[in-house]
């Protein structure tokens, strides 16, 4: 019997209401457009308060850091939300259904009936309130299959959501090498300048493809990825695809062989990428506050790669066909890196840097410098 229906209709609506939420971010593999969402409203308060403590920290090392801890964190404060929720609901039920429990010691109340619910949704059972009615032991049935159920999807949860966030890390440091770091496009183009090189870049534009193919499914999935940073402070996966969208605009107007071809596939599913993602984080797109590649830096990656043996065509239709691809990708990579504190990297290196293979906290305590084993490996850079 119902004694309280307003209250138990409440329990059902907010079960119901948790239960999708957690639905749609663990289980369904796809993008979910619903606007008024728990997840969206927790996300966007969180994040927004996350970051201004972050500006609060004068040292940009430990922001970083302080920022570097709010994907794992946030992730299990909303599977305690959902918990929370979810016992809160069969509680109210319960309470709904007029606390017909046997209570050892104390009076049945809605604490009571809290106290139940959480001990059912964890599977604990510990026997001292035991439900007495019939519409009372259907929901512990229920809420301690579903309880059990949620904790399942959460452990497989877990190692997926990592296993994605490793998957995208592992070209990001393959980059390291490549492009230098953080990684920047004449960089890029520079040490692939090499007999050969050629075809190694064309491999490493057809790898970034698939990677960006990747990003697209796993952080329209899976949102909350995005907020997950890299292991080094001076990588980041916004920064990562914008050097790799930045290179590729310079090779397919500037030039002219077959790797060209692949330079234009991989430059459409890496805009793509960006473009779903600033729709999926309500990022507007906006042009940068300063122009990222003024003449003069360009003039400056032609020289340096001409001297290395690649030639960039200097036409005014060429800069006009770069400038064109730049407006297809600059404002919503800077939206991105505005959302999420990313900074986006130069095209050319902005002073001559170690990559981040080149530095160890040994070589420091034992007072040698990598530069000359670097030396070794890369002689050619900005």
């Amino acid at each position: 019997m119902i004694l309280a229906p307003g209250v138990f209709i409440a329990g059902i609506v907010l079960f119901f209401l948790v239960a999708w939420d957690a639905f749609e971010v663990i289980i369904l593999p796809r993008r979910v457009t619903r606007k008024i969402r728990i997840t969206r409203v927790y996300y966007q308060f969180s994040w927004v308060a996350w970051r201004f403590c972050a500006h609060l920290l004068s040292s940009k090392k430990r922001r970083e850091s302080f920022l570097g801890f709010y994907g794992p964190i946030s992730l299990l404060i909303l599977i305690s939300i959902w918990a929370a929720g979810l016992i809160v609901g069969f509680a109210m039920m319960q309470y709904g259904a007029g606390s017909a429990l046997n209570v050892t010691g104390m009076k049945p109340s809605f604490y009571t009936d809290l106290y139940l619910s959480g001990t059912t949704f964890f599977t604990l059972g510990l026997g001292d309130v035991v439900p007495r009615s019939g519409l009372s032991r259907f929901l512990v049935v229920v809420e301690s299959g579903f309880g059990f159920g949620f904790l399942a999807a959460v452990i497989g949860y877990l190692p997926f959501i990592y296993g994605a966030f490793g998957q995208r890390e592992t070209e990001i440091v393959l980059l390291d090498a490549r492009a230098g770091t953080p990684p920047t496009a004449g960089e890029l183009l520079l040490r692939h300048s090499f007999p050969g090189g050629r075809q190694a870049l064309q491999s490493l534009f057809r790898d970034w493809e698939r990677w960006s193919a990747q990003l697209l499914e796993s952080h329209l999935s899976y949102p909350l990825l995005a907020y997950f940073r890299s292991q080094h402070d001076n990588q980041s996966w916004i920064g990562a695809m914008t050097a790799i969208l930045d290179a590729c605009a310079l090779t397919i107007s500037g030039v002219e062989d077959v790797c060209s071809k692949q330079a234009q596939l991989t430059f459409a599913i890496a805009r793509h990428a960006v473009a779903d993602l600033c729709q999926v984080f309500s990022a507007v797109p906006t042009f940068p506050t300063e122009d990222r590649l003024p003449p003069a830096t360009l003039q400056l990656i032609r020289n340096t790669l001409a001297q290395h043996g690649t030639t960039l065509v200097a036409t005014p239709e060429a800069e006009k066909k770069l400038h064109d691809l730049r407006l297809l990708y600059e404002p919503y990579v800077y939206a991105l890196s505005e959302r999420f504190l990313q900074a986006l990297p130069a095209w050319v290196p902005a002073k001559k840097t170690k990559d981040n293979w080149q530095t160890t906290a040994w070589a420091k305590s034992m007072g040698k410098d990598d530069t000359a084993a670097a030396a070794l490996i890369h002689d050619d850079h900005f």
